[in-house]
């Protein structure tokens, strides 16, 4: 089986979309803060993408079949027979599983099973295409396409014809609006793309009216009442339009614009509301002029997106010939400042736009086909956890907020796997999840997933960041929080030869000891997930249980060093590492933790450091390499955090879209470089906890100049950085007060911070 998760330069804008220039032909080109190509999209992958956190779209760009993929977060389909989903019932079988483990036997988790075959979560999938065709030019005339992250606005030039799509964040619809089409286009809805289901039954409707259509395409899954309903509400200024075979003709229009929405649902779904509504939103239908409705409806949207996207800026003084470069050509200069840059600016506009009902999934909010790699899913062992790493420090809480509901939405499933597999109150976070079932049901004897205790804490630790950095707790995380102590007051009743508890079974994704089972007992991240959750509760729980949740803290296992003086992976004497593996999860500690650390922690902090110099990279994963980064930034170690950056820029992992792939030479579409990559560039500049700063603690040789704008501290600051060689200045917001230790290149100091109170620092 695969694996599971296998400087201040600056340029004024000349047109209305922040941070363009002038490209070829005197056309704008984003540079600052977009990306664009001199040709159309001949692969999906290379489809520049727009999204709100609901719908997606990948946008081709081609003139003469102008292509738009819909996707939805909703659009999973059904893969599993009723009843097959849920947790397995092991809890019986628990206590001899542990007796086996402690007593020496390193096989026995392997049949800890109740024999059912792997199931992978229901897969993420695309909707359908919305297609405007119209013959050819002669002679065929230069494309420009273009993506502005600061709008949220994909666009396409050719000759008199500009068309131009973004996808609502105030709305939520996907606007598509062209103008000069040409004298004769036609306009369908498209569920034809790779992969789809050869019975997925599909239908086509249209209706047509005094400048108004309104385009269906009903699909149901196969073996299934279940599916799904597009809709595109036609609008044109002038023209006559006539029904096909397949759509509609529109002749002699000057303007089109298109507001197109799907719904999954179970059984059927009646259109009329649904139409109703596209019809409120431009409205009144038919008495809407496209020109002025795509006016409204973007600046609604651009409120909203834009004032999100420019909260934290990056500058690293990249030169403006470089800049001005499409995506394709910088990104076969890996060297290059400007492309790190722009995938800097990318990575957040993806993030941003691929999260709202929940977060990023692997391939963010976007798929071509309907074989998504690893389902599409949520992948919470690392991937989802790198993809959001940067979402507090780089101000985006709308990722923060759309992590938060899927947490809160899967609650109840959680509680059924620690009651079915481990007998247990509380909750277990699975691996998997497709973003609506929470239940632990994707393992197998090779990724016994449903062995991981650890999830749930991790998953929890962005929303703890965010309290810090905001200042106000959610109940609603003090209550999961809660939870999870109760899951480890239960689970933890084991103890070992040295009187302190046993973590059996455990699991250190997705890795095994050397001559063993990956079902083992004291992986090091169970450790650490256990103490950080047990003392977070505590810290939020009254007296007598604080002291409670305290001490089973401190009863758990010490970290232990290796005799190659490395950290660990488990923390049972004999279990002997494998290094070469893709996933860090025994540096969970160092990175996201910080529990482990070059200031508070110094010897452990060495064996961490030894832990990453021996760890391989297996297969190239772009995930692993970032993971790297992120704890080589963390401890302080620029040249390990510049050679896990290198690694990704010279791998080929980026697509012309600036979206990525999980491995070298773009290969399968995924988001993890793409929105980790932002979080590895902060870590290296800036980072903060509670009761600290740390300013530049890595960066890298490829950034020795640069401004960095609009961070948030977990002390309730907000930072601008400038640096250069041997200097830099720091500014400081606090909204309110705080007492830090300073750590700069300079030294150590204490600093009080009072709130409303600016405070620069530099040297």
């Amino acid at each position: 089986m695969p694996s599971p998760d296998d400087m201040t330069r600056t340029r004024r804008a000349r047109g209305t979309a922040a941070g363009t220039g002038t490209g070829p032909g005197g056309e704008e080109a984003s540079v600052r803060h977009g990306t664009w190509e001199p040709a159309p999209a001949a692969r999906w992958e290379d489809a520049f993408l727009a999204g709100n956190g609901r719908h997606g779209a990948l946008v081709f760009g081609d003139p003469e079949d102008d292509r738009l993929i819909v996707t939805h977060h909703t659009l999973v389909r059904p893969n599993n027979p009723p009843g097959t989903t849920a947790p397995p019932r092991l809890a019986a079988a628990l206590p001899a599983l542990q007796d086996a483990l402690l007593a020496g036997d390193r096989w026995a988790a392997d049949e800890f099973t109740d024999g059912r075959p792997l199931r992978w979560v229901r897969p993420f999938h695309p909707g359908f295409l919305t297609r405007i065709r119209r013959a050819p030019a002669v002679p065929a005339l230069p494309v420009r396409r273009a993506v502005d992250f600061a709008t949220g606005v994909v666009s396409c030039r050719y000759g008199e014809r500009r068309a131009e799509v973004f996808v609502s964040r105030a709305d939520d619809v996907i606007v598509q609006y062209v103008t000069s089409p040409g004298p004769v286009v036609e306009i369908e809805l498209d569920h034809r793309l790779p992969g789809v289901p050869a019975d997925l039954g599909a239908g086509r409707g249209v209706a047509t009216a005094r400048g108004e259509t309104v385009l269906t395409l009903r699909a149901r899954y196969p073996g299934s009442t279940a599916g799904y309903t597009g809709l595109t509400l036609l609008l044109t200024d002038t023209g006559r339009t006539t029904v096909t075979a397949s759509g509609i003709r529109v002749e002699g229009a000057e303007r089109l614009l298109l507001l197109t929405r799907v719904r999954r649902h179970e059984g059927d779904l009646d259109p009329t509301g649904e139409t109703e509504a596209l019809r409120t939103l431009a409205g009144g239908g038919s008495s809407a002029d496209p020109a002025s409705l795509h006016a409204r409806l973007l600046a609604r949207h651009t409120a909203l997106h834009g004032a999100a996207y420019r909260r934290v800026t990056l500058d690293l003084g990249a030169d403006e010939t470089e800049r001005a470069l499409p995506g394709s050509a910088l990104l076969r200069r890996p060297d290059s400042t400007a492309l790190l840059e722009r995938l800097f600016a990318a990575g957040r506009y993806h993030l941003l736009s691929s999260s709202g009902t929940g977060p990023p999934r692997l391939t963010g909010l976007w798929t071509g086909d309907w074989e998504t790699a690893w389902s599409g899913a949520y992948t919470t062992d690392a991937n989802l956890n790198l993809q959001t790493a940067s979402a507090v420090a780089a101000d985006l809480p709308e990722v923060t907020d759309a992590h938060a509901a899927l947490l809160h939405g899967q609650a109840g499933d959680w509680r059924d796997n620690a009651r079915a597999i481990f007998g247990a109150r509380g909750v277990v976070a699975p691996a998997h999840t497709d973003g609506v079932s929470g239940h632990a049901y994707h393992f197998s004897r090779e990724y016994p997933l449903h062995l991981w205790t650890a999830g749930a804490d991790w998953l929890l630790k962005p929303l703890l960041d965010a309290e810090e950095a905001s200042g106000r707790q959610d109940p609603r995380t003090t209550e999961l929080l809660a939870e999870l102590a109760l899951f480890y007051e239960d689970f933890l009743t084991r103890t070992g030869p040295d009187g302190r508890i046993a973590i059996v079974p455990s699991y250190s994704p997705e890795n095994r000891p050397r001559g063993g089972s990956a079902g083992a007992v004291n992986a090091t991240m169970d450790i650490a997930a256990a103490r950080h959750a047990l003392r977070a509760a505590a810290d939020r729980a009254p007296a007598r249980d604080a002291a409670r949740l305290r001490a089973l803290a401190d009863r758990l296992p010490e970290y232990r060093v290796n005799d190659d003086g490395a950290l660990a992976e488990w923390a049972r004497p004999g279990l002997r590492d494998r290094y070469d593996h893709r996933h860090l999860s025994h540096l969970y500690p160092v990175w996201p933790l910080d529990e482990i650390n070059p200031y508070d922690t110094p010897a452990l902090a060495a064996a961490a450091r030894r832990a990453l110099e021996l760890r391989g990279t297996e297969n190239d994963s772009a995930h692993g390499h970032l993971h790297h980064g992120l704890i080589a930034a963390r401890l302080g170690d620029a040249g390990r955090t510049g050679a896990a950056l290198a690694r990704v820029l010279t791998g080929d992992h980026f697509h012309d879209s600036l979206m990525s792939a999980h491995y070298p030479a773009r290969d399968v579409y995924n988001a993890d470089a793409a929105h980790a990559l932002p979080a590895l560039l902060v870590e290296a500049l800036v980072q903060s906890a509670p009761g600290r700063l740390v300013l530049l603690p890595a960066p890298p040789d490829r950034c020795p100049r640069g401004r960095l704008t609009g961070v948030r501290t977990r002390f309730g600051a907000r930072l601008d950085l400038t640096w250069s060689p041997g200097s830099y200045r720091a500014v400081l917001r606090p909204d309110r007060d705080a007492d830090i230790d300073l750590r700069s290149p300079t030294g150590t100091t204490r600093l009080a911070l009072r709130a409303g109170e600016e405070r620069t620092l530099g040297s």
